[in-house]
């Protein structure tokens, strides 16, 4: 085989056409069908990048930051279930994807990342802007080359591609030196990938299937436990299928939100560190945990050792690694989610399966009647401007069928993942694993570019908006007309959350009086932008916002003092929930009977007054 620099032909390339190893990447990009790629270029990636200059078929994306540009193609990616593309140069422009690469792996998110490199005669010499990005990612990508030869780039890109969006997807990285970009090579794409070693499992064990299905139909209070695996398999046909079938109750992680039909009876919501009471009762209480497309997250299950401590388990994922990892599994099933789901389902028809869960989901019944999120309008008790009910009231105003929500990571992520219901997936895109600050704003962008006819908002807070706000440019420059809601409370929120709960109030570098004019600063970008203080404005300005026309920001005061609640304190069980709304210790409450519980705080207050008022009408 040739070396760079030399004129050659791959294995599968013979007769194919003449190019330089640049002009190859950009045709394997249009062979996979790439029609948006995102990033920043540079002097080891200007050979690329002169290549795209004649692509008719690939819109490049230009980032105002390399960890915009990785967010950007991961939104892209979520959104659409395609792969996402970046394209970067070497040394600081290859280490500034990190962060967004480890969070595309941390949620399972297809990329592929072309980094730049110095030339092969040099690496290793601590040549100007040369980092050893493979090295270095080698934890958080999915599989990672280094060319060392023109003749293995088209079967390195089909490769990627491949590995990237199917199994459990994930992020890969290729590294190109320059002096391989530049060698030329006779270019034919492969049409078919023979990787060996590589050979992830699709269908489900059929025993192991049968097994499963006999311990739901002995179970009489199953609950099924959803991840973001269903999501990226696209199995939430079958999932739904499977719920009706035998009347369970879907409980979902922040990253399955919209696996299942919010407006579904047996959909309850998120459970978790700011899951609601209920869903973490029901959890607590089941005999069966179905678990598809979960790993089993600390944020998941609070205290691993009390987790659902009543119940069998089944475990249903494509990804071996994950079975047994954090919690044992009485029935294992290594597979896709959607095959697997429906062989359950169909399984449990041949055995003529009858539910028997009618106690079970009347228990659950009275605990959401008890235990229900705080819903309290747009004030707060105190006069200002209350979160949750901002997120309520902007939940009510979006199609469902028609609009994608991204957030940023803290306190408004959660109030976002318990207020705004979702009835579809890929409509709620999130960083989960790694919850990282900066990362709603790009991939808002990147949803937008996948999906022009939704509309596309992001929930932000002041803290995690700084972190890219630069790429509010990128979206004036791409016309990617997206909407950002950011709830000000001039805090790092959740951080001060945990202080106040925690750390005896001492608030440590949690505090930010220093921000800055959100509203000018949005004008700056060529973006429109509005203010609000008072809840009686609040709703006029979220109908400005999503009728606006181009890149719209508002910003909405709230107190620095306002907390997420349900939630629980680290490493409490999972039905030791804080804060939570209790309707019966409020009715004992107005019955004049002594009720001194702490967990309810400012919600218990809201809602007693509001109950009291209630039964007074009754009468």
């Amino acid at each position: 085989m040739g070396k760079a620099g030399k004129t050659v032909q791959s294995d599968e390339a013979a007769g194919g056409q003449l190019m330089s190893g640049a002009q190859a990447i950009v045709a394997a990009l249009e062979a996979e069908g790439v029609e948006l790629i995102f990033g920043y270029p540079g002097g080891q990636a200007l050979q690329i990048y002169d290549a795209l200059y004649d692509s008719q078929q690939i819109r490049h994306i230009l980032a105002r930051h390399e960890q915009g540009a990785v967010h950007e193609a991961d939104g892209y990616a979520r959104a659409s279930g395609r792969t996402g593309v970046v394209v970067v140069t070497s040394g600081p422009g290859a280490t500034n994807t990190v962060t967004g690469i480890a969070t595309a792996y941390m949620d399972s998110v297809p990329l592929v990342v072309i980094c730049g490199q110095v030339s092969s005669s040099v690496i290793g010499t601590d040549a100007f802007q040369e980092s050893d990005i493979t090295g270095i990612t080698m934890p958080i990508v999915k599989h990672s080359y280094l060319l060392q030869d023109v003749a293995d780039l088209p079967r390195t890109l089909r490769e990627a591609f491949y590995l990237a969006n199917s199994g459990r997807p994930g992020p890969v990285l290729i590294d190109v030196p320059s002096d391989i970009a530049a060698a030329e090579l006779h270019f034919t794409y492969p049409d078919e990938v023979n990787m060996p070693s590589y050979k992830p499992t699709l269908k489900g064990n059929p025993r192991q299937i049968r097994q499963a299905a006999s311990m739901i139909t002995d179970a009489t209070r199953p609950l099924i436990y959803a991840g973001g695996g269903i999501i990226a398999s696209g199995a939430s046909p079958e999932l739904a299928e499977l719920a009706e079938l035998i009347q369970a109750p879907v409980v979902t992680t922040l990253l399955g939100k919209g696996a299942y039909p919010a407006s579904s009876p047996l959909n309850l919501g998120m459970f978790g560190m700011h899951g609601s009471k209920y869903a973490n009762y029901a959890v607590s209480a089941a005999d069966l945990v179905i678990a598809v497309g979960a790993r089993f997250s600390d944020r998941d299950t609070g205290r691993l050792a009390s987790f659902a401590r009543e119940a069998n388990v089944v475990h249903i994922d494509i990804d071996p690694a994950e079975i047994g990892k954090n919690r044992a599994s009485e029935v294992p099933i290594v597979g896709d989610a959607k095959g697997i789901l429906a062989a359950l389902s169909e399984q449990l028809r041949k055995l003529a399966h009858t539910p028997r869960t009618a106690d079970w989901l009347a228990q659950i019944a009275i605990w959401q009647a008890d235990h229900p999120f705080y819903h309290p309008g747009l004030a707060t008790p105190t006069g200002s401007i209350a979160p949750e009910g901002v997120l309520d009231r902007l939940s009510e105003l979006l199609d469902p069928a028609a609009s994608i929500v991204t957030t940023e990571v803290g306190q408004h992520q959660m109030w976002a993942a318990q207020h705004i219901q979702r009835e579809l997936p890929r409509s709620f895109l999130t960083s989960g694993g790694l919850g990282t600050m900066g990362y709603g704003l790009p991939a808002a962008i990147g949803a937008k570019l996948a999906c022009p006819d939704k509309l596309v908002l992001c929930v932000a807070g002041d803290g995690s908006l700084q972190m890219n706000s630069q790429e509010m440019a990128t979206a004036a420059v791409s016309g990617a007309d997206v909407k950002v809601l950011l709830l000000n409370n001039s805090a790092l929120g959740m951080v001060h959350q945990w202080q106040q709960l925690f750390y005896d109030k001492r608030y440590s570098a949690s505090l930010l009086e220093d921000n800055p004019n959100f509203v000018k600063l949005a004008e700056a970008y060529s973006w429109t932008a509005q203010r609000v203080t008072q809840p009686e404005d609040v709703e006029a300005a979220l109908q400005w916002l999503l009728a606006s026309e181009g890149p719209a920001l508002l910003e909405v005061r709230i107190d620095c003092d306002e907390d997420v609640f349900p939630m629980l304190a680290p490493g409490s069980p999972l039905d030791a929930v804080i804060g939570a709304v209790n309707i019966g210790a409020l009715d004992d409450m107005i019955d004049g009977k002594d009720w001194c519980e702490q967990d309810d705080r400012q919600a218990s207050a809201w809602m007693l007054a509001h109950r009291a008022a209630a039964k007074e009408e009754a009468k």
